[in-house]
């Protein structure tokens, strides 16, 4: 090739000899292999499967005559020579060493083998501090903490300023609200709730005489308006009559009937929509029953006092001077009682009328206003019941008869009345019994005064039959009578 250099001509993309430009004086050798295009793969342009190039090196470790081989294979491109250019045996040739066209082909290549990382020499993460986190249990906690206290400075706050316009003081009365408990809670069977249902049907009676007005009480037996009263109550009045309603309305009203000696009177008020009560047995009662009494004590209108029965069959003989003297056999109560009560329902726990309050015992001196004591007596209903339907029916009432009189006890041992007189063809005769005969029990009740036989024989109605303990001599015998009603 005449002494020219042949590395300087050699043109690798056409794999033949090129002249190529000389170097200038003191140029180091040029870098071995092809040189690098813009834009293109440093890879030698060579066609696969073709074997080596005249003047170019062989791949994998061969030989091309002219051209010294490559120690080793092709260098790694973009990473630093092995050792770093500041260690003792760093290369002067950079990565890319392969790759310059002006390189000396004489002259080794770098390998570089990129580093592996050992295991478990990992650096350790960074962390960025200004990198958002998730929340911390701590701060979940603080959120709803201070919300609650916040809402309730708030609330206090809005809460004082509401009290001190409204013109509240600073203290807190009562305490805080509680389970209301059974007896407060006024159940229909409670007397709360019989009071309640009972009160509407209760009446204030007004009765114009010369010398004045009556007052007492009543209550409403008939939807049709007929009311229920003490005789006592409406005795003496000129006819015209008034009652006053629970609701404080008031409505005319007539003396339909009355009837001394029972204490019961019927008057009639004309009002639709009237509740009458409901009644109840009397009979049935038992000593410690809870009751009500419902009037206008001293015109105290609706007015409801509670108490027991305390007796039952207390005979009464009762009247003002004068004027007729009224039998019956009452009920003993302890529930206080006082003028304006009269003629007022008596109730048992269900709310149903047992009695009519009628009289009651005081201590006061003859001429004195009498006033409750615990001793109040009431008509049993079934009797006053009874007179209400004869005055109603008839406009006036029957009395039930034994057909026999008493003079008065014994007084020998064992009690008794004895018989004075005896009628001729009544019900006493009937059964047997004559003067002399000492009556001993009716109905298993003991006959102790005079009034107790009118008053007990009153208490059942005509035709009731009833059973008579006396004594004829030395004998104690019964019979049964059959009551039957006056001629009167």
């Amino acid at each position: 090739m005449g002494g020219t250099d042949v590395t300087d001509g050699w043109d690798w993309r056409r794999g033949g000899e090129t002249p190529a430009p000389a170097r200038p004086p003191g140029a180091g050798a040029p870098p071995v292999g092809p040189p690098t295009m813009p834009g293109a793969d440093r890879t030698p342009l060579a066609s696969p499967g073709s074997g080596p190039t005249p003047g170019w090196p062989a791949s994998s470790g061969g030989s091309t005559p002219g051209w010294p081989a490559s120690p080793v294979g092709p260098a790694s491109y973009g990473a630093p020579a092995a050792g770093g250019p500041n260690s003792a045996d760093a290369s002067a040739w950079w990565s890319d060493a392969l790759a310059d066209p002006w390189r000396d082909p004489a002259a080794p290549t770098a390998v570089v083998v990129p580093g592996v990382v050992a295991p478990g020499a990992e650096p350790e993460p960074v962390t960025d501090p200004d990198a958002p986190g998730r929340p911390t249990l701590r701060h979940l906690l603080l959120i709803p903490v201070i919300t609650a206290l916040l809402a309730g400075t708030l609330g206090g706050a809005l809460g004082y300023a509401f009290a001190v316009r409204g013109g509240a003081g600073a203290a807190v009365l009562g305490g805080a609200p509680a389970e209301v408990p059974a007896l407060a809670q006024r159940k229909p069977e409670s007397l709360a709730g019989v009071a309640e249902r009972v009160l509407p049907s209760v009446v204030t009676v007004r009765v114009s005489s010369l010398g004045g007005t009556s007052e007492g009480s009543g209550f409403v037996a008939t939807a049709d308006g007929h009311v229920i009263t003490n005789d006592h109550v409406v005795a003496g009045g000129t006819g015209k009559a008034s009652v006053v309603f629970n609701d404080g309305s008031t409505a005319p009203a007539t003396i339909v009937g009355q009837d001394a000696e029972s204490d019961i009177a019927v008057i009639k008020v004309s009002r639709p929509g009237l509740r009458p009560v409901e009644f109840g047995d009397s009979d049935a009662l038992a000593v410690g029953d809870p009751v009500l009494a419902i009037g206008s004590p001293l015109s105290l209108a609706n007015t409801v006092t509670a108490g027991i029965v305390s007796a039952l069959d207390r005979t009464m003989q009762a009247g003002e001077p004068g004027g007729p003297v009224r039998y019956y056999a009452a009920i003993q109560t302890d529930a206080a009682v006082n003028h304006g009560n009269s003629g007022g329902p008596l109730v048992d726990g269900a709310g149903r009328v047992v009695g009519v309050n009628s009289t009651i015992k005081s201590l006061v001196a003859e001429g004195q206003e009498a006033g409750n004591i615990g001793l109040a007596f009431a008509i049993p209903i079934n009797q006053a019941k009874r007179v209400t339907q004869d005055i109603i029916g008839t406009g006036k009432a029957r009395r039930t008869v034994i057909g026999a009189r008493a003079d008065g006890p014994t007084g020998v041992v064992g009690g008794g009345l004895r018989l004075a007189e005896v009628e001729p063809s009544g019900p006493a005769d009937g059964a047997g019994l004559k003067v002399g005969d000492v009556i001993l029990k009716i109905n298993g009740r003991p006959m102790t005064e005079p009034t107790d036989l009118t008053a007990l024989v009153r208490k059942y109605a005509p035709g009731s039959v009833v059973t008579v303990e006396y004594r004829r001599g030395s004998t104690r015998q019964n019979t049964s009578v059959t009551l039957a009603a006056d001629a009167k």
